[in-house]
């Protein structure tokens, strides 16, 4: 039993078991093929848990600064101070992603986090909240994902075959958009009835779900004692993305993206409130159905995560989304704003999937903790300085004006990448 036990978390010893007892035309078989392996269900599952209680902590915080201030660009501050320790501290991360346990910097990393939500957690139970918490803790937060990240994204492929990458990372996608579905709709029923503490509690224990979920995977990457410094590690990793022309382009893609794409999600209570009237709920529901759109983004990348062509394929859903963007911002009419947030979510998790995926399988596992740093500081780097910006031209011109010229921004990029000879287009 302990052999048989072992070789179930073998991925490359049961890539054979797997092709014959799967039906290559079965829509769930293809959909869920990651979930064969014990260790991806365990960490799925918690990492599940723990982002449904974010996306709780995301609602309320932002209604509650946005009642404290009244000011739109606070909202875009306390996103880039959350994302400010990634930008610095990523490139450190990925480099001990690559010379340690990557559960145990995984486990530092939600210590962290949810001693930022207790604290909050108390700070609001004894009314001493004010803006500048929001601020600090934000960065603190902050600080823990830098380090935790890269391990979380290097740790993901060793727990499937290699084959099963792809739709590993977008089943990953799902629950992180499963979650934010289900975590605003907690959110505003807790808020409605319970007051924002709530919100701010269920996410402090939430993370001790992917705490746990940690301990019980047995897989994990230990490598080999290194003598090199940090900085000689993360020079390597810089090095290993400007040598591989497709690697670098798609951490330019990643940042583009989140640039021109989050910001949609992060002026949402604005538009809720300020264009729409509607109050915590209404927002909250906008929220549900932004993650529903992309939990089937993720669901359709899941299926055909297998198709060809996925480089060119992303460069035209980065020009839908920002047609989708456009629109978006222009729309006045709550029903058909409803849709076009639906498809927004759908093109932008599939954006995510796709070029994450793509990176993941072009690079080598023991220098995979830094490359993913690299991109990931791209990537996240898009968000503080995509919400920071639309914030600010929200608060002096419209928030029409910020999203609409977003997705301008991401026409032009991804219409220069698609006649261009670009290497994605070759993925």
């Amino acid at each position: 039993m302990k052999e048989r036990a072992e070789a179930e978390n073998e991925p490359a010893a049961r890539v054979q078991e797997l092709s014959e007892s799967e039906n290559p035309g079965s829509y769930l078989k293809r959909t869920f093929q990651a979930f064969k392996y014990r260790d991806f269900r365990i960490l799925w599952s918690g990492a599940f848990t723990s982002t449904t209680g974010n996306w709780m902590q995301v609602v309320a915080q932002s209604w509650v600064v946005l009642e404290i201030t009244g000011e739109a660009y606070y909202l875009g501050l306390i996103s880039f101070l959350g994302q400010l320790p990634i930008i610095l501290l990523t490139l450190v991360g990925g480099a001990f992603a690559d010379r340690i346990d990557r559960r145990k910097l995984l486990i530092f990393s939600q210590f962290v986090q949810m001693s930022v939500a207790f604290t909050l957690t108390l700070l609001l139970a004894l009314d001493r909240i004010n803006i500048w918490h929001f601020l600090v803790l934000a960065f603190v937060a902050g600080i823990g994902q830098a380090f935790g990240g890269p391990a979380y994204q290097a740790l993901i492929p060793g727990l499937v075959a290699r084959e099963h990458v792809a739709n590993a990372i977008a089943l990953n996608s799902i629950q992180f958009n499963l979650a934010r579905v289900v975590g605003p709709i907690l959110a505003g029923a807790a808020f409605a009835s319970l007051g924002a503490i709530y919100c701010f509690g269920l996410n402090g224990l939430s993370f001790l779900a992917v705490i746990a979920a940690l301990f019980f995977v047995r897989s994990s990457f230990v490598p080999p004692e290194s003598k090199t410094s940090v900085l000689v590690q993360i020079k390597e990793g810089l090095q290993y993305v400007r040598d591989r022309g497709s690697l670098w382009q798609l951490t330019v893609l990643g940042f583009v993206s989140t640039f021109c794409g989050i910001p949609l999600i992060t002026l949402l209570p604005v538009f809720a409130r300020d264009i729409f009237q509607l109050e915590a709920t209404g927002y909250s529901t906008l929220m549900a159905i932004s993650g529903a759109g992309s939990i089937t983004g993720a669901l359709l990348y899941a299926t055909f995560s297998g198709v060809k062509n996925k480089g060119r394929l992303t460069l035209w859903v980065q020009v839908v989304f920002s047609i989708l963007l456009c629109l978006f911002a222009v729309s006045r009419v709550l029903v058909l704003s409803s849709i076009l947030l639906f498809f927004s979510g759908l093109c932008l998790i599939g954006l995510f999937a796709s070029i994450t995926s793509l990176v993941q399988l072009a690079t080598a596992e023991e220098i995979r903790g830094r490359v993913m740093s690299i991109f990931m500081l791209a990537f996240r780097a898009g968000m503080p300085l995509g919400d920071i910006s639309g914030a600010y031209v929200a608060s002096r011109v419209s928030p029409t004006a910020a999203v609409f010229g977003l997705g301008l921004i991401l026409a032009i990029i991804s219409g220069a990448f698609l006649i261009s000879r670009s290497g994605v287009k070759e993925l």
